[in-house]
């Protein structure tokens, strides 16, 4: 696109001089009110670019923020910046000495980021309008801007979300419904009771009928206690069991579709096997990852272990919590710690001990012992 295209919507001769010195008009002060949106937004952008780098340490994130800078540079490209600054007066802005109380003080380093996109999204929003003016194809460009910004925001708050919901979260277990209802109630309550931070049901060999018995029975048996209630697989039954979440893998039910089912307020964990996944995971809304699988495992079969490479890549780009899982014992525990991980995901490891309970107390003593 030619940068000066907008240029052709104005009458360089017309017979009627006052039309064609207003329609000047007209489009000065829409370059105006561009130029205002454009740095409004682009500021608003470095604001949260520097929240996700310096605060949330976010790798990936901060890329995304970088990238949408930059391409908010080329949306504006064909709308050139000497003319916007041309257009430009501060010193007459009645604007500039507005202000309200809530501008002046922030609580909080999440009210920056939250300010921050508010006026990037209004930015973008008044960009959007007055382009139209101008060059219709650049306000098409911010629209879509516009939405990447919303998707971004929900990345962000999420991941802040979940660091506080899950900051003390380190071993997290997967088992079976077991033979019987009792034998299920006796390995939860161990569980509890060794002080594991989340449960997650996972069983394809019962009918729903007795998962969802099997469900209940132990969202009944964590309630009021601090170890979360998972359910794989099936939103529709952690739904009705009233499970803290749902964990699903990358051929299930995706995150849109489970947060239709188990609310706005329900966990939703997703598992990666790649830095790639992991990264479409934050985007998607996820409130957690699993990573793996790290080692081979007696309880879930895979043709690739994409191992600690995986893990430590995913450690250093992505602050959305994530736990290792696949394979991972007390003897393996602290490769899986020295790649950067704090948190994991077990099952063969407390399932096949000959005391659960104790064994889920030597893994998170060897958790604590190695993030203190």
């Amino acid at each position: 696109m030619n940068p000066h295209d907008w240029q052709s919507e104005v009458p360089q001769s017309a017979d009627d001089p006052q039309k064609s010195s207003a329609h000047l008009g007209e489009n000065v002060k829409a370059l105006r009110v561009i130029d205002a949106a454009a740095n409004r937004s682009r500021e608003a952008l470095r604001v949260i670019e520097d929240y996700v780098r310096f605060v949330l340490d976010d790798q990936h994130l901060t890329a995304v923020c970088k990238q949408l800078r930059h391409k908010l540079v080329e949306a504006l490209a064909p709308v050139p910046a000497a003319q916007r600054i041309a257009a430009r007066e501060t010193q007459h802005d009645v604007g500039t000495t507005l202000t309200t109380a809530a501008e002046e003080t922030r609580q909080e380093l999440g009210q920056i980021a939250a300010a921050a996109f508010a006026r990037l999204q209004e930015g973008l929003r008044s960009l959007e309008e007055f382009a139209k003016i101008v060059n219709p194809a650049v306000a098409a460009a911010i629209k879509a801007l516009r939405y990447e910004s919303y998707t971004l925001e929900r990345a962000v708050q999420t991941t802040c979300r979940s660091l506080q919901r899950l900051q003390n979260a380190q071993l997290y277990v997967l088992i079976d419904g077991r033979a019987t209802a009792e034998q299920l109630a006796s390995l939860v309550q161990s569980l509890v009771d060794a002080g594991v931070d989340a449960i997650q049901l996972r069983d394809k060999q019962l009918d729903d009928s007795t998962l969802l018995g099997r469900a209940r029975l132990l969202r009944e048996l964590t309630s009021g206690g601090r170890t979360l209630f998972i359910v794989n697989d099936r939103p529709d039954v952690a739904a009705l069991s009233r499970a803290d979440g749902v964990h699903v893998g990358q051929t299930d039910i995706g995150v849109k579709d489970c947060r239709a089912i188990v609310g706005p307020n329900a966990l939703i964990g997703v598992s990666t096997h790649s830095l790639q996944q992991a990264r479409q995971a934050v985007l998607d809304g996820a409130d957690y990852i699993g990573v793996g699988p790290v080692f081979p495992s007696g309880t879930k079969q895979f043709t690739e272990f994409p191992g600690l490479e995986l893990v430590k890549a995913v450690s250093q780009e992505v602050r959305l919590p994530a736990f290792a899982i696949g394979g991972i014992t007390l003897e393996n525990l602290s490769q899986v710690m020295a790649a950067g991980c704090h948190r994991v995901a077990v099952s063969g490891a407390i399932l096949s001990a000959d005391d659960p309970g104790q064994m889920a107390r030597q893994l998170l003593a060897a958790l604590r012992q190695q993030t203190t």
